[in-house]
């Protein structure tokens, strides 16, 4: 790998960036650099939108695709090879911003560039594809990582109705396009310590000669390091160029997902296959954390408050790991070995996580409980399977996050379950179970008390969605569905 500037496409041309730190985030150079101050900094961690950027850059098949991410967490060498778009490029006429006019959505105006970005990006792609206008409760989602102190959330969401009479999309794309081709071809970058293989077989030989070297996937936390702890990261290989690792594909009754694939493109797949599974997607983090965030750094993190590991323990997921041409596998169970740490040998990465799709009749739900219902961190989350038999329950896994020093299934409860009757008196023996499994502690998020209860509840809740007579319906939870009916 040769050294060369970091190139990408910025206001409508291709930019070759050469003297900032590898570590620098991509607001600080739009702001102290560049001198696009549109962008604003917030919270610097990516919980507020105000820093929203739309990246783009093409898949496999040449598709481009365009999305909001927070500039404050995306490493300025991540952008190699792909498309920045601020609100200084929509000029004032974007539909999004007609419409935030129009429906006097903006206030302070600190949060509006954020908020418009990412309506630009959901206009773009609706449009784009033929999808029309998104119902309330889509908007809501869409804007779950945007902040707003100061305006309220009503006219902001009428803003992001009424952008949609303008139903064509609104932001040129051929020559964003044009640009991504030309640069397709480029050489792996190579950066004052910042390597980006684009291959599988690279990234493999480059891990074992730098073993120590820092992994970095989507950066939704080690930039954090960065930017709130001011930790030196040494060198780094970044994953995201390495497309090998962002396919999904579901063969021989297996759903592999690539480390480096998207929390939104994994989640997706994991609830195509497990619809269940798709309000656990919605309150996982926010849009644009989820565009850049991969679910192998989600799982290679190790954290005992993870969103995807319960889940993945409930659905019995297996994970590749690999060193050189070397492969193993082995249960996520047994990955952790204790407050984030791991099995990973020097030299060894996450490749895949596997998950088996062919389950048999099967219950399967995904809890999270938070302080504020989107975009914050679990102070509990549980994935909870049932492998049901004439309603008697032949095999269980439940796996609760928050609980432990690390995402642990709930051992001890799941042997009172198997070979009973899911019946209220087994679930109040799994309930008394629960205490023996878990002595959690307490912190900022809960007590160890509330998450002692709240884990009996999740699981009683779990059996009243599933019981073999008069189950709870999907509606009887949701809260979209009881606020429609009030």
């Amino acid at each position: 790998m040769s050294q060369r500037p970091i190139r990408f496409v910025h206001r409508g041309e291709i930019v070759s960036v050469q003297g900032p730190a590898p570590t620098m985030s991509v607001l600080a150079w739009l702001r102290e650099q560049q001198r696009c101050t549109g962008t604003k900094e917030g919270c610097n961690e990516g919980d507020c939108g105000a820093c929203t950027v739309i990246v783009g850059e093409l898949d496999e098949a040449g598709a481009l695709r365009l999305q909001p991410m927070n500039a404050c967490i995306q490493l300025l060498p991540t952008l190699d090879g792909k498309a920045l778009l601020t609100v200084e490029d929509l000029q004032g006429r974007h539909p999004a911003q007609q419409a935030m006019v129009a429906c006097h959505g903006s206030q302070c105006g600190f949060c509006t560039p954020g908020f418009v970005m990412t309506m630009a990006a959901l206009h773009q792609n609706r449009t784009q594809a033929g999808e029309g206008a998104p119902t309330r409760a889509d908007l809501a989602d869409a804007l779950s990582g945007n902040l707003c102190r100061c305006t309220g959330y009503r006219p902001i969401l009428e803003a992001g109705e009424r952008m949609f009479e303008q139903p064509a999309p609104a932001i040129a794309t051929e020559p964003i396009i044009a640009a991504l081709r030309g640069m397709r071809h480029d050489s792996a970058l190579q950066y004052a310590g910042f390597f980006a293989p684009q291959s599988l077989a690279h990234l493999a030989q480059l891990r074992v000669a730098k073993p120590e070297a820092r992994l970095l996937a989507g950066g939704t936390d080690v930039a954090l390091w960065v930017n709130k702890q001011f930790r030196e990261l040494g060198e780094v290989i970044y994953l995201g160029r390495v497309a090998e690792l962002q396919r999904i594909s579901a063969v021989d009754g297996l759903l592999r997902i690539g480390a480096g694939a998207s929390l939104t493109d994994a989640w997706d797949a994991l609830a195509s296959h497990w619809p269940a599974l798709r309000e656990m997607g919605r309150r996982f983090a926010s849009p644009p954390v989820r565009n850049a965030g991969t679910l192998g750094g989600n799982v290679a993190n190790g954290s005992p408050i993870g969103d995807a590991a319960p889940v993945l323990l409930a659905l019995g997921a297996q994970i590749v790991l690999r060193r050189g041409e070397v492969q193993r596998r082995m249960p996520l169970q047994d990955f952790y070995t204790g407050y984030m740490c791991n099995q990973l040998q020097t030299g060894e990465f996450l490749q895949a996580i596997e998950l088996p799709l062919h389950q048999g009749p099967h219950a399967l739900r995904a809890y999270k409980l938070s302080k504020r219902f989107d975009s914050d961190i679990s102070g509990l989350a549980a994935g909870l399977w049932l492998q049901l038999d004439g309603g008697v329950v032949r095999e269980a896994r439940l796996a609760f996050g928050g609980m432990a020093a690390t995402v642990r299934r709930a051992s001890q409860t799941e042997a009172r379950l198997r070979g009973q009757p899911w019946t209220e008196a087994t679930l109040l023996a799994a309930q008394a179970a629960l205490d023996l499994d878990f002595e959690p502690l307490t912190d900022l998020r809960a007590s160890a008390s509330y998450r002692q209860r709240a884990a009996r509840n999740l699981l009683r809740r779990f059996w009243l969605e599933t019981r073999p007579d008069a189950p709870l319906s999907g509606a009887e939870v949701s809260v979209w569905a009881a606020e429609a009916s009030s």
